[in-house]
């Protein structure tokens, strides 16, 4: 049975037009509703998750910046950049042809009709996903899967406006489509860890780490491989690592990918000392992410300079 993870799946399941209709009135709904109140609804939510007011006309805390960002920057390189089929030929700009191609995961097949997906010329591994979202996926891992079950989900995300609801600009713009990469795993069959390097003004502040074994937790360094006694409310305080042996070449990219932005999260895959681009983000937890202790939030947050 291919491993398709419990959230995923149930979202598989019940994606049928009805959902879809009724998902999209919503995020509609929410967009209008911020758009004639001031984003009086944005406030609310992010009140409630991160316990104090959100400041839009002076932001100092990383959280409020994000959600500034979604609001008012309007950079044509973002669309460009969260989409995950066009950010390979924003790479190869920014990398040149030769660099780009030895980070990027193989694309195996890209379409924007999932019905016309090749399962059979596929190998056994791979994982698909829209260009236009981010948290969706599927994963197989040992050739067996639904077909029809695969379509169905896949046609049901071409269809969500995703991040509307949350005003993420960013993602409307995009094209959608579904693309399906090779499955990363290490030496021992086990996923890949994931760094994520937070990139502000072309210089890296924070850098994520993520371990995917039983339970995945994170753990938090700063530039120079310190360890912050730092973690985010959602998931577990994760081990102190030695720096990877590849480091320095590791943050020279993160760093590279990101020059023309004040600020990005640039995710990349170390996968047996060979580094692989995952993704680029502009929203990272469309600015809810609670941290403990709640004062890196601000300390965070003075890294990046906004033009207001």
């Amino acid at each position: 049975m291919n491993q398709i993870s419990l959230k995923m799946k149930k979202k598989i399941e019940n994606l049928d037009f009805f959902y879809i209709a009724l998902k999209n009135s919503f995020d509609h709904a929410c967009y209008f509703l911020n758009k004639i109140s001031n984003n009086q609804l944005e406030k609310i939510l992010f009140y409630k998750k991160l316990g104090y007011r959100l400041n839009l006309k002076n932001p100092r805390s990383f959280n409020e910046k994000v959600v500034w960002k979604k609001i008012y920057n309007r950079n044509p390189l973002l669309p460009v950049t969260v989409d995950k089929y066009q950010v390979r030929t924003y790479l190869k700009k920014i990398l040149g042809k030769e660099k780009a191609e030895e980070i990027l995961i193989p694309l195996l097949y890209v379409t924007d009709q999932p019905e016309t997906i090749p399962f059979e010329k596929l190998p056994s591994a791979f994982i698909a996903k829209p260009n236009h979202a981010s948290g969706l996926n599927i994963i197989v891992e040992n050739g067996q899967f639904n077909k029809g079950k695969i379509i169905k989900a896949l046609q049901g995300w071409l269809k969500i406006c995703y991040g509307l609801n949350k005003l993420e600009w960013a993602y409307q713009p995009v094209k959608r489509k579904i693309i399906i990469e090779e499955l990363l795993y290490d030496k021992n069959g086990n996923a890949p860890k994931r760094f994520k390097f937070h990139i502000f003004h072309g210089k890296c502040k924070l850098v994520r780490v993520f371990f995917d074994k039983k339970h995945v937790s994170s753990s938090h360094f700063d530039e120079k491989w310190n360890f912050l006694p730092v973690k985010m409310s959602t998931l577990p305080q994760g081990p102190k690592i030695r720096k990877p042996k590849n480091y320095k070449s590791m943050l020279a990219l993160a760093e590279k990918i990101a020059e023309p932005f004040d600020y990005i999260r640039v995710d990349l895959y170390n996968l047996n000392g060979k580094i692989y681009f995952g993704e680029l983000t502009h929203y990272p937890n469309s600015g809810r992410g609670r941290f403990e202790p709640n004062s890196f939030d601000f300390e965070l947050g003075k890294h990046w300079k906004i033009e207001l």
